[in-house]
């Protein structure tokens, strides 16, 4: 078997039959298409009709794509179950269960879809800054404040993921959002998201958000006080450099 399948503008019955191979397979699908999405879960969303690229990976992962920003414009988590009905319009559906949250992906016309069948068994060895700041954290907690606790790195949330989700000593939901260089602008919107949507997922709960980096920006302060969000200065851990052996080596040409 090959690696890729392709079908270039397939019918509803060839794209059933790729879907369903890359189920069997554990593929990922990529598909190009013009789409509608309806969202339905913690609140409801439309997005109208686009051009964009819908990926679907094995553990249930589901994204959404358009042809600016970084991150998916929908999506859902490992775990969701995901199929393919075909109505009078192809339809993918993913189904999360806890929260219940339903992503109906309406496909009006089907460019390309790939079923990819890749092999990889390595993990990302994190060696960047911030991904030292998080460790730093997690085994000296009381750098945030006494009696901080920390239980998740890299947390999947709504509007992104969560560098450091916790709990301070009152037992109230904190985020961290980590920047290994000046906090500005952007980073106070990014952690206002992801407050907002720890607070729809737990109604009821008091949820912090603290912006950890060297320093912040006159604008980003401000608006961190007008979002009574918080700040806490933290420069990223030094890397210790290897001494240099005196063993003498030979260079070859």
């Amino acid at each position: 078997m090959r690696k890729a399948e392709v079908r270039m503008e397939p019918t509803p019955k060839e794209l059933a039959e790729l879907f369903d191979l890359a189920r069997k397979l554990e593929g990922m699908l990529i598909i190009f298409a013009r789409c509608r999405v309806h969202y339905e879960g913690r609140a409801k969303s439309e997005l109208g009709e686009g051009d964009r690229i819908i990926m679907i990976k094995p553990d249930g992962s589901f994204l959404i794509h358009q042809k600016k920003k970084r991150e998916p414009v929908n999506w859902q988590p490992p775990g969701s179950k995901v199929r393919l009905e075909l109505r009078n319009v192809p339809t993918i559906v993913s189904v999360r269960r806890k929260p219940r949250e339903i992503l109906e992906v309406e496909l009006l016309e089907t460019y390309m879809v790939s079923a990819f069948f890749a092999e990889d068994y390595e993990a990302l060895k994190l060696s960047g800054s911030e991904a030292e700041m998080a460790a730093l954290i997690f085994s000296n907690p009381d750098v945030i404040e006494p009696g901080f606790k920390p239980l998740f790195r890299e947390k999947p949330v709504r509007h992104g993921i969560v560098d450091v989700l916790g709990v301070d000593k009152e037992g109230n939901l904190v985020v961290l959002e980590l920047k290994r260089r000046k906090a500005d602008l952007h980073a106070v919107s990014q952690l206002k998201r992801y407050v907002e949507a720890l607070r729809e997922e737990n109604p009821g709960k008091i949820v912090r958000g603290i912006l950890v980096a060297p320093s912040i920006t006159a604008g980003a302060q401000r608006l961190l006080e007008k979002e009574g969000l918080e700040f806490r200065r933290m420069e990223p851990p030094k890397r210790k450099e290897k001494r240099k052996s005196r063993q003498k080596t030979l260079d070859f040409l």
